[in-house]
C-alpha cells in the first residue's frame, strides 16, 4: 500500500474509533501533543478524550462527503476532506458539516495525526448541490 491510501485506510480507521465512542482507541491515532483548530479555538488530546471518555461528546455517525486529497511532504502528510457527522455534546444533539484538514507525521512504522483543523462547510457540495446529512 502507497502512503497515500494508507493516510486514508488510517483516517477511516480514526473515524470508525470515533464512531464507537473508545476514547483508548481515538487516542491511539494522536500524538501526545496533538490539538484540534476550530472555530471556538484550540483543545487538546487530553481534553477531547477526557469529553469521550467521560460520554459529554460522543459520535453515531463520521463519513466523508467529498473525495480526500492527501499531499505528502517527507515525513508529513495533509489529509483533506469534507466531512459529515452527528452525535452528543454534553446532551444536545449535533449535527456537523466541515471541511477537515489534518496533519500526519511519520512515528516508526506508522503515521500518526499531530494537528486536526475543523471549518464549517457551507450546505452546498462544490457543484452547488445541497448535502443531506
Amino acid at each position: 500500500m502507497d502512503d497515500r491510501s494508507e493516510i486514508v485506510e488510517l483516517a477511516l480507521a480514526w473515524a470508525e474509533a470515533i464512531v464507537a465512542n473508545d476514547a483508548a482507541a481515538i487516542g491511539h491515532f494522536m500524538t501526545d501533543d496533538w490539538v484540534i483548530v476550530g472555530p471556538d479555538g484550540a483543545t487538546s488530546k487530553t481534553d477531547f478524550l477526557a469529553l469521550v471518555a467521560s460520554g459529554d461528546l460522543t459520535h453515531d455517525m463520521m463519513r466523508t462527503a467529498s473525495e480526500p486529497r492527501v499531499e505528502l511532504y517527507g515525513a508529513t502528510a495533509v489529509y483533506t476532506a469534507r466531512v459529515v457527522n452527528s452525535g452528543h455534546f454534553r446532551g444536545q444533539r449535533f449535527t456537523a458539516d466541515e471541511w477537515t484538514s489534518d496533519v500526519f507525521a511519520r512515528h516508526g512504522t506508522g503515521w500518526k495525526c499531530v494537528l486536526s483543523h475543523v471549518t464549517p462547510a457551507s450546505r452546498q457540495d462544490g457543484s452547488g448541490a445541497e448535502l443531506n446529512i
